[in-house]
């Protein structure tokens, strides 16, 4: 798909030092910042390839490349659904391990948004703005299992968005590492970055990485792995994937952060949401969902005792 082209000169005194994203949104008009990352915007400032990131300053020349706005085609499909909880304004699920959260590149059919779309008929209605992501709360990676929340109207969804924005939820993960932890307890607390070398990884290994911290505790211990819970209190991409390799205890299965073959081939990643606990559109008290392990992975640690 060819991309767009639009060239702009920074006079705003206000503009200068800020973020290109935030020019491209605030002053352009161009995109909302939603939709910078999906719409793989690209920019140059005065003919020189840049982050989107970088500062901008009165007089600079910016080019902007990005994508057309995706007609949308997400139509409801009848997929079965594992719900923990539903009410009139939000509903909680299990989400299997192998399906995708929205629809994006090289997945337009079987997502969480098309289940969701035959579920519940006027969501598509509620959400005219966000064709392919309507109601979505938070996101869990595709082959990353467990509770995940969706929100039925608009105001619902900012009240629960702003609950994981301002990190006053508490999620707990289970999951099965490579290699036998020795401390029962611990934390980790690197900096987590995108791999400059391969934009689909992150890694700990920088210095200019965004804080992390996670908490773990062994649950079980075996031959060769360990089942562990853990609890992060920042929300990160690939957050405990990353900070696991990071001990040199790589998630079973995860085929981005820990080696493949030996005795985990067989083994998916083994990586589940369990529980959340976070306050519904107009309730006081927080609740505690629980999303039941999957049968691949009450399996896999079958196999290991």
């Amino acid at each position: 798909m060819n991309k767009i082209r639009t060239h702009a000169t920074v006079e705003e005194p206000e503009a200068a030092g800020i973020r290109a994203d935030r020019y491209i949104s605030d002053f352009m008009e161009l995109l909302p910042r939603s939709q910078i990352k999906p719409r793989e915007v690209e920019i140059a400032i005065n003919g020189r390839t840049a982050k989107l990131s970088k500062a901008v300053e009165v007089g600079d020349d910016l080019t902007v490349d990005y994508l057309p706005r995706e007609e949308s085609s997400v139509e409801a499909e009848n997929i079965p659904l594992d719900i923990i909880y539903e009410n009139n304004r939000c509903i909680v699920l299990n989400k299997p391990q192998g399906m995708v959260v929205h629809p994006g590149a090289g997945n337009y059919n079987g997502t969480l948004v098309h289940a969701l779309l035959a579920h519940i008929p006027e969501l598509k209605k509620n959400f005219p703005d966000e064709p392919l992501r309507p109601g979505i709360v938070h996101r869990l990676d595709k082959d990353t299992s467990g509770i995940i929340v969706a929100a039925k109207d608009p105001a619902a969804l900012q009240f629960l968005s702003r609950q994981f924005a301002k990190k006053s939820i508490a999620k707990q993960y289970l999951a099965i590492v490579k290699g036998v932890l020795q401390k029962p307890h611990g934390y980790i607390d690197h900096p987590i970055a995108r791999d400059i070398h391969n934009r689909k990884k992150f890694t700990w290994q920088r210095s200019d990485g965004k804080e992390a911290f996670t908490e773990y505790r062994v649950l079980r211990r075996f031959e060769y792995a360990s089942f562990v819970s853990l609890m992060p209190s920042t929300g990160r991409t690939h957050q405990l994937r990353v900070h696991m390799s990071s001990l040199g205890h790589p998630v079973a299965g995860d085929p981005i952060y820990g080696r493949s073959g030996g005795s985990f081939k067989n083994f998916s990643l083994m990586l589940h949401a369990y529980k959340l606990s976070l306050r519904l559109p107009g309730e006081s008290e927080a609740r505690v969902f629980r999303a039941h392990l999957p049968e691949h992975f009450k399996c896999a640690l079958q196999s290991l005792k």
